[in-house]
């Protein structure tokens, strides 16, 4: 797969469940294994652990979803043990980006988080934050932006003080097979955004064409964010990404994520087989 940000060819270097530093110098822990199925438990165990931790401490616990495979990767929440011993009506839920599309659309990653992950467990309709339909693209954004403020205001939602930004207790985050995340690709001027929270865009290289999408400022206020990659279509990604060369090019988006706390990358035998 041609990857447009690429400046040269790399060179990859082994990669273990260990924490190193890369391109961003965030401390960021990748996570190896066998299959996709692994991928699945280890992911179940990680935000389990997570949920009891901020619920305790702050009484909700805030997951930003993804697209992608990364719903069906979830899919060992949905069985025991985790299915009884997660407390879901506390958990709020929002959308890394989403398609400017009707929310039962076959193109909504509301319909594809809902038919995969969130009609199998029982968080609140109230605690589920989708776009709002029959908007442009730009209302869109502005109205998620606005709501997430209001949600700010009223502290149901933390605020970084390093960033000013929402403070999402986790993100779960998948990767394009050219390096982008959320809906920031190479070379669109989106990525760059500094000031926005939610921003649009009406010409993506991926169908279809108009979508919202969280920032990088907003996403890098994170506490933790999971990059889960599987499949073998990413692996020249997260080989630029993570190899040692990784500071040689002009950056993808991916290695532009740098959360406040905690990155931890999950992969696949295939996602790492370049590494």
């Amino acid at each position: 797969m041609h990857l447009s940000c690429y400046k040269r060819a790399v060179d990859g270097s082994q990669v273990n469940s260990i924490s190193i530093h890369r391109y961003n110098m965030a401390p960021t822990t990748v996570r190896k294994f066998e299959s996709e199925e692994q991928v699945s438990v280890a992911l179940a165990s990680y935000i389990h652990h997570l949920s009891a931790k901020f619920i305790s401490a702050y009484g909700t616990f805030s997951v930003v979803l993804s697209g992608g495979t990364l719903i069906d990767t979830l899919r060992k929440l949905t069985e025991p043990p985790y299915i009884s011993s997660i407390d879901w009506s506390k958990w709020l839920i929002f959308f890394l980006d989403e398609r400017v599309v009707p929310l039962d659309h076959p193109d909504s990653n509301y319909k594809l988080a809902y038919d995969g992950f969130l009609s199998k467990v029982p968080i609140p309709a109230s605690n589920i934050f989708s776009i709002k339909e029959k908007l442009s693209p730009e209302e869109a954004a502005d109205e998620y932006e606005q709501r997430l403020k209001h949600l700010v205001a009223n502290n149901t939602l933390k605020t970084s003080p390093t960033t000013g930004f929402a403070k999402f207790d986790l993100m779960l985050v998948g990767m394009g097979p050219e390096g982008h995340v959320a809906s920031l690709f190479c070379w669109y001027f989106q990525r760059f955004e500094k000031t926005k929270w939610v921003t649009f865009i009406t010409d993506s290289p991926k169908p279809p064409p108009p979508r919202i999408t969280f920032t990088l400022p907003l996403i890098n206020s994170a506490d933790h964010i999971a990059m889960v990659v599987t499949g073998e279509d990413a692996a020249d990604a997260v080989k630029v990404a993570l190899g040692k060369h990784a500071a040689d090019y002009y950056p993808l988006p991916v290695q532009k994520v740098s959360p406040e706390e905690n990155l931890t990358w999950f992969l696949d035998k295939e996602a790492a087989s370049e590494l």
